[in-house]
């Protein structure tokens, strides 16, 4: 465990919108449990003088009807030059499910020319001995810094496009849908129709296109290679480029099918309709794309 660096989460969104209003968005419970993926809930507890620190009660589902429960204080408003604002917080949790024990971390709120720098940076201690550790390495570490990101694109796109955070999830589960169709696709056509039984049909297209020449099964085989290839980037680190060059592809695709044999776009299951479809699922995800909270949005590394 020692050799394992176990490094705070940082993570830094710069959001245009009113300093009064990001702080009243971020610090009432009621706003903030809407976009934050880490909270269900968020309850304040009365204070019994004005200048205490604020206490408050969360969970967290996780699924089955389970949920992890804990408590926090927070300092609301700490603030610094040239007007910015921190807010320090510490919560813990007594219950014996949940992996953190205890944290501490804080929000920052710093304005610049182009909008208020939103930052946190946030550490805890993990239960269960060793098997705890290695679980929050390599698992739920990465997990939570990946949640606070979307969390803080998620906010951004609230307070700068006016999309709710129910709305946000929404359109990010449509987001990941066309994409693992689409992926799918293409890693089914590379590897089935391709590599493993080119003798159904492939092989023959690309004949009657004479585009393999004397080395078709060759060709045949080096096409499939690359629609995996392609597949397996959409799945894994999909941009909106990549469509741009698909819708490209699938028109040539289409084009060429056609006139190699235009009897293939009155079977059934045709080329024609299939890259139509892809074809729609391509400028869905293109015109979605920049109103879905991504995590790679925001910075994760902090400046030295």
């Amino acid at each position: 465990m020692k050799a394992m660096k176990r490094e705070s989460i940082y993570v830094e969104s710069l959001i245009k919108a009113d300093m009064d209003k990001l702080w009243m968005y971020t610090q009432l419970p009621e706003y903030h449990e809407k976009w934050d993926l880490r909270f269900s809930e968020i309850h304040y507890l009365p204070k019994k003088h004005d200048e205490d620190p604020q206490r408050f009660l969360y969970k967290t589902k996780i699924g089955f009807g389970a949920s992890i429960a804990g408590e926090g204080e927070s300092i609301k408003e700490l603030k610094g030059k040239e007007g910015e604002r921190t807010s320090s917080l510490k919560f813990w949790s007594d219950q014996k499910l949940s992996l953190i024990s205890v944290g501490r971390g804080y929000w920052q709120y710093k304005p610049t020319s182009q909008g208020i720098l939103f930052k946190t940076k946030y550490d805890y201690q993990t239960r269960f001995g060793i098997g705890g550790g290695f679980f929050d390495y390599f698992v739920f570490r990465p997990l939570m810094g990946w949640a606070t990101a979307w969390s803080f694109d998620c906010l951004r796109l609230w307070l700068e496009r006016g999309l709710p955070p129910l709305s946000s999830i929404r359109l990010t589960l449509v987001h990941w849908l066309i994409r693992l169709i689409v992926a799918f696709v293409w890693l089914y056509q590379g590897l089935i129709p391709k590599i493993l039984y080119p003798e159904f049909g492939e092989l023959q297209l690309l004949q009657q296109a004479g585009l393999g020449g004397s080395y078709e099964l060759r060709t045949l085989y080096a096409l499939g290679l690359v629609e995996i290839a392609f597949g397996l980037l959409l799945l894994f680190w999909s941009k909106r480029w990549m469509y741009v060059v698909q819708i490209g592809a699938l028109v040539l695709l289409t084009i060429v099918s056609g006139v190699a044999n235009v009897e293939v776009w009155f079977a059934p299951f045709n080329p024609l309709t299939l890259n139509l479809l892809l074809l729609g699922f391509s400028v869905m995800y293109i015109c979605i794309d920049p109103v879905v909270p991504k995590a790679s949005n925001c910075k994760r590394k902090e400046k030295n």
